[in-house]
């Protein structure tokens, strides 16, 4: 009997979002687990035994417990190959991950919910000054991601091309993301572009956060 894929994750986890979109792209059926981060679900030992960050997302897949929602989607993509979340040539893949690595690796780590509780709750900061913190990360590697799409002819409907790649995954939860603490997303048409695009397909759809059976 094929072992089923378990994703443990919560439904406002940008980082899990990328992997739901990812697992809807693959065609690759899942059950979920979820861990309520507000209410420190993820710290309980018998997740922790699991993942030793006491982060979301985990997938158990083939016998396996995968962490990390690059090596994840990696995982995935090296494992079930089709569709492909990386082009096929070097160069293209690079940018691909540099563009996903931005989002995941620069805006998304110094926004995330245990940063904005550090600042709140161990530096008392205002809410006022923690949204002007979250902003201002997310505007400045907009900026970038902005420059490289509107400055390449590698741009298409997609950040690369005009097909899905890892790029997108990692980008449209962090547009959601600032949408949902309003920032001004005028200086980046680009990147409303693009995750429209994305949204309008139903693999991304059915991996937004509202559409989570956790929502509340």
């Amino acid at each position: 009997m094929k072992e089923p894929v378990t994703l443990h994750g919560y439904y406002r986890s940008s980082a899990s979002f990328r992997v739901r979109i990812a697992l809807n792209l693959k065609g690759i059926a899942y059950a979920d687990a979820f861990h309520h981060l507000r209410r420190g679900e993820q710290r309980a030992p018998a997740y922790v035994e699991l993942n030793r960050q006491g982060l979301v997302p985990t997938l158990q897949m083939d016998g396996r417990v995968l962490v990390q929602s690059l090596s994840i989607l990696d995982y995935l993509d090296e494992t079930r190959p089709d569709p492909p979340l990386l082009p096929i040539d070097a160069a293209a893949r690079a940018r691909v991950r540099a563009l996903a690595q931005i989002v995941a690796c620069d805006i998304h780590p110094i926004d995330n919910l245990r940063v904005l509780d550090y600042l709140r709750k161990t530096l008392h900061q205002p809410e006022d000054a923690i949204r002007s913190w979250y902003n201002h990360w997310i505007a400045d590697g907009f900026g970038a991601i902005e420059s490289m799409l509107s400055t390449s002819p590698e741009t298409g409907r997609f950040c690369h091309g005009d097909n899905v790649t890892m790029a997108d995954i990692c980008l449209v939860p962090q547009v959601i993301n600032a949408r949902n603490f309003d920032l001004d997303m005028t200086p980046f048409p680009n990147l409303q572009r693009i995750s429209d695009a994305a949204l309008a397909l139903p693999e991304f759809e059915r991996a937004m956060p509202s559409n989570q059976k956790d929502f509340e």
